[in-house]
């Protein structure tokens, strides 16, 4: 199982992502869900941490962060899943076989660590050869081409 534990660079992305959303109306004062994490970010800066279980997480931030998790892609998953065909790792995603077969089981910290992890490594087919097919964002389709191009 993958740890239930949150890094600091989550709470970085997801304190920047409330700060693009509900920005300081006078350039002191931080929106709740800033102000929530900032807490947690703080305490973790001065004990030198790296990571914060879940389960210590204040409501509030647990909250916030849970509204920046939901605005990230869910899978590292691009279809090309070699695991499929025996390997204990995955080609495409760079996770193991038990992460693919459980991910829908695991929790959005675990899942978070699993990401910072293939991220880390930087080695599966995502990061590289199909990085096309992991892009952010919706697919543009097909594409229109008008009679003088043809």
């Amino acid at each position: 199982m993958p740890s239930s534990r949150i890094h600091i660079t989550d709470i970085e992305a997801a304190i920047n992502h409330w700060r693009e959303r509900s920005p300081s109306p006078d350039g002191f004062t931080l929106a709740p869900a800033t102000r929530a994490l900032a807490r947690v970010y703080a305490l973790m800066v001065y004990r030198h941490a790296d990571e914060i279980d879940e389960a210590d997480f204040p409501e509030d931030a647990l909250v916030a962060w849970q509204g920046w998790y939901e605005t990230t892609p869910d899978t590292p998953c691009i279809a090309i899943c070699s695991t499929s065909q025996g390997d204990d790792q995955c080609k495409g995603c760079g996770r193991s076989f038990d992460e693919v077969q459980h991910w829908l089981a695991y929790t959005p910290a675990e899942k978070r660590s699993v990401w910072r992890r293939i991220t880390l490594e930087h080695s599966a087919w995502r990061f590289n050869r199909y990085s096309e097919r992991a892009a952010e964002g919706p697919s543009a389709g097909p594409r229109q081409v008008s009679v003088a191009q043809a």
